[in-house]
């Protein structure tokens, strides 16, 4: 016999109603009441593909039904602007913590002991400190809600609006451990891949997070797409490896958990692609929660020949701390033409074989 304690009795029973209140026929038939009828299916010129990075501003959802009608409102912007494809930040996830009973306490006691510790108090008791949270349990317990309410909801807006949608990163669990990973779908409102981070933040290790341990190109319409997870971004080696997987668009949702500075920003997407020569999108999640703050700037990047003004700037956001949209027009027969014909194209296959014959037999 099973005896549970009340407060595992509670936990149990709130989870259940968690995965129910959050099932996908609920999400579907909500969505579907607030669909445009069909339009036609978009036919795509690669030489003009049209992209949407979204920058989302961080706020607390206290239902499902509020949390489908924010994607869905972030969707329509996009669609607005005629994008055949919306890319979603980092830890999109982060949202749902309002379905959680009690958490504006732990948000706010979590916002007072990180408060303290910049004054330098480190001696907060009781009440005045909180109790400290457990992501990955939190995560864990999230979980068997989430996943399906992802699916539900992009899988019903990219098949509306016949849009390719990457849905930013969720940290969620799979087979015991919890991973931070990110959803491709397709305008059939088919998943065409998912991507975890590979590079994990400290604070993500601390919540022991496992890392992925390879990077994916996926075949779409659109081109060859990948989806590296924000911290990915800051290594040179993780966009060579794509470069060698043939990709032609990195989707890249980030969340930075520090206070905007300009040149630590620069150090991830935009020295990538001009190494590299590809195409890439970067979605931010904006905001604080806890007295973590969470800043940057959504934009679309391109190999600097690509771009009006030789900066590798095709579209960037004003803000680093507010919701906005930024929209460009990639052109892929002209990036596959400017690799052909590169004049210092960097390329050693020898040297790669040598000292690295791992990492590029693998990926």
């Amino acid at each position: 016999m099973i005896c549970l304690t009340l407060k595992e009795l509670k936990e149990k029973l709130f989870q259940r109603y968690l995965i129910w209140n959050c099932r996908p026929a609920r999400m579907a038939g909500y969505l579907q009441q607030r669909l445009p009828p069909p339009g036609p299916v978009k036919l795509i010129d690669r030489r003009r593909i049209r992209v949407a990075a979204l920058q989302l501003e961080l706020k607390l959802v206290r239902t499902p039904l509020e949390y489908v009608d924010e994607m869905h409102r972030h969707i329509r912007k996009a669609a607005g602007a005629g994008a055949d494809l919306a890319v979603f930040p980092e830890y999109n996830n982060l949202p749902l913590l309002g379905l959680l009973p009690g958490i504006d306490d732990f948000v706010e006691a979590d916002r007072e002991k990180m408060e303290g510790k910049k004054r330098g108090v480190n001696d907060l008791k009781g009440d005045q400190a909180g109790e400290d949270i457990n992501m990955e349990e939190v995560y864990h317990y999230m979980s068997p809600a989430v996943q399906p309410l992802v699916h539900a909801i992009f899988s019903g807006l990219a098949k509306a609006y016949s849009m390719h949608i990457m849905a930013g990163s969720y940290t969620l669990a799979d087979n015991g451990r919890v991973v931070n990973r990110a959803f491709l779908y397709g305008p059939a409102g088919d998943l065409l891949g998912s991507q975890d981070k590979v590079h994990l933040l400290p604070l993500e290790a601390r919540w022991n997070l496992k890392s992925g341990s390879a990077f994916k190109v996926f075949e779409t319409a659109l081109g060859r797409l990948a989806l590296p997870v924000c911290m990915d971004a800051t290594y040179y080696e993780t966009f060579r490896i794509l470069e060698h997987k043939k990709a032609d668009i990195a989707l890249l949702p980030v969340a930075n958990p520090e206070e905007y500075n300009y040149w630590l920003a620069l150090r991830g997407i935009w020295p990538r692609v001009q190494e590299s020569l590809l195409y890439g999108v970067k979605s931010a999640l904006v905001g604080s929660i806890g007295g973590m703050i969470f800043s940057g700037r959504a934009g679309i990047f391109a190999p600097l020949e690509l771009t009006p003004r030789q900066d590798g700037v095709l579209a960037e956001v004003d803000s680093y701390d507010r919701e906005a949209i930024a929209v460009a027009d990639l052109d892929l027969q002209a990036l596959h033409e400017l690799r052909r014909e590169h004049p210092w194209r960097d390329s050693n296959p020898e040297l790669y074989r040598r000292y690295s014959p791992k990492i590029y037999r693998d990926n």
